[in-house]
């Protein structure tokens, strides 16, 4: 079997773990436990000590947890000799080390109004609330501590990091308490900004833990790029942006139409000019976001709602065999 044919059986095995319909399903945010257990949020790097430990980390300073005491072999570092123990027996101990491989990651879940739209397959707010479970199953599986922050439009809920099953469970709670209580993609007249959810992260991450917020960006402004700028300074940021596919272009064969609830329009769907600017309007703010990452240097990760979610983040993330 070739690694086509490979990948196709997987693709097919896991198809039924993709998110789907309006709402998100707790039990569809709990199967995709095992299947997240693959995945890999953090590239490994090649250690060059025996005192180095399992794994390097990206954490500022030494980073590492002392383990034992053992007698002095040549090659060791002589900064690491444990004079006390030396002094105490009259023979050479030296210290020796394990790095730490759990860091705290958050993950952040947009569930505001905006993300209450889809025309195929699925919601972008379910879409959202699938890959925040499919990164925190995966950090609980490679030994890390996961801690999560969900907003609406008027509130938010967060969950403090820690190394337990628990936590996780609590998170999907939230982000399925949040989804429900979405009924309209239109935003209320007071809603909370994007900027503001840049700086409650900002207020909870720590210095050297990793940050995966999803979101479809919709408003994302210079103001954002400023608190995500800060945010980048000390913590390893990833953004995750989702969108449906009829937000990039119309199908000029379509009829659409619009509604406040009171009144109905029927969209030019057939006019070019129409259809240019609507392109437009998107490719601009897509533009826009993709420069700004950019120029900080965070990662910009791009889902649709007809994607193959879990066969895509098998491709970001996979450890590979």
């Amino acid at each position: 079997m070739n690694m086509q044919q490979t990948g196709l059986k997987i693709s097919e095995q896991l198809a039924h773990l993709n998110p789907k319909g309006t709402y998100v399903e707790l039990s569809n945010l709990l199967r995709v436990r095992f299947a997240a257990q693959d995945l890999r949020l953090f590239v490994p790097r090649a250690v060059k000590s025996q005192l180095n430990g399992a794994e390097r980390t990206r954490f500022r300073g030494r980073g590492m947890d002392f383990e034992e005491v053992r007698l002095y072999q040549a090659g060791d570092d002589v900064r690491s000799i444990d004079w006390r123990v030396t002094a105490r027996t009259q023979v050479p101990h030296t210290k020796l080390y394990r790095e730490e491989r759990e860091r705290p990651v958050y993950v952040l879940v947009d569930q505001r109004a905006p993300m209450f739209f889809g025309s195929q397959r699925c919601f972008k707010s379910v879409l959202a609330a699938h890959i925040g479970a499919n990164i925190a199953w995966a950090a609980l599986s490679n030994s890390d501590r996961i801690g999560g922050l969900v907003f609406g439009d008027n509130n938010q809920r967060d969950i403090r990091p820690r190394r337990s099953k628990h936590a996780v469970l609590e998170f999907l709670h939230q982000l399925q308490e949040f989804n429900r209580q979405l009924n309209s993609p239109i935003a209320p007249t007071i809603t909370k900004h994007l900027e503001a959810m840049f700086g409650d992260a900002r207020r909870m991450a720590k210095p050297g833990c990793a940050l995966f917020i999803v979101s479809d960006f919709h408003d994302y402004n210079q103001a954002c790029e400023q608190q995500l700028f800060e945010l980048a300074r000390h913590t390893d940021v990833t953004l995750i942006h989702v969108f449906d596919p009829l937000e990039k272009k119309l199908q000029s064969n379509s009829r659409l139409s619009v509604s406040d609830g009171f009144n109905r329009l029927q969209l030019p769907t057939d006019d070019s000019s129409f259809q240019q600017a609507y392109q437009n309007a998107y490719t601009h703010h897509l533009d826009f976001l993709t420069h700004s990452t950019k120029r900080l240097g965070i990662p910009l990760l791009s889902y649709a709602t007809t994607d193959n979610l879990q066969l895509l983040l098998r491709e970001r993330f996979a450890a590979k065999k």
